[in-house]
């Protein structure tokens, strides 16, 4: 009987330091994550353009919280750029953010609660370490919508969205 408890605690203990240990081995990558958001988000409240887009990868992906706001680095850079220049930008502050990662590390993805000039937003994407450095290859903007209000809002949206519900369809 005692073999089987000694056998049972050094499992447990291997098991144990394992799992931490993996835990512990993404914990300096999320720290750079959180820090190179937070970057992100203070260039943009800045209008600091070329910072701003340092932060996404070449082959990278904007999506608005317009349902038609799909956009490449290069589009959303001419859509940005007169809002940078005029440094009419937004603000977001990152107030609960959850990060997650591949079993390899190479690619982590993200979510988050924003505190912006619309309220509550949630940011959403996948970041990628591109020769050392992590970088956005998507990002997510949505504007939260509280579960006592939906009905409101697809009220006051639907003349807008039933219009572009149906060139969807179409196509």
């Amino acid at each position: 009987m005692r073999k089987i408890t000694i056998i049972y605690t050094l499992v447990l203990l291997v098991f144990t330091a394992t799992h931490f240990s993996a835990q512990s081995k993404f914990e300096k990558d999320k720290t750079e994550i959180g820090t190179m958001l937070d970057g992100f988000n203070v260039a943009a409240a800045k209008a600091d353009f070329n910072a701003y887009f340092n932060y996404f990868a070449d082959e990278s992906t904007f999506i608005g919280t317009d349902a038609t706001e799909v956009w490449d680095k290069k589009a959303f850079m001419v859509w940005a750029k007169p809002y940078f220049d005029k440094k009419r930008t937004w603000n977001f502050t990152s107030l609960k953010r959850n990060v997650y990662f591949s079993k390899d590390g190479k690619l982590a993805w993200f979510d988050e609660l924003l505190d912006t000039q619309m309220k509550i937003c949630r940011g959403s994407g996948v970041v990628e370490k591109i020769n050392g450095s992590w970088k956005v290859k998507q990002y997510v903007l949505s504007v939260t919508v509280p579960n006592d209000v939906v009905d409101k809002v697809v009220a006051e949206k639907a003349p807008i969205e039933d219009v572009l519900l149906q060139q969807l369809k179409t196509k």
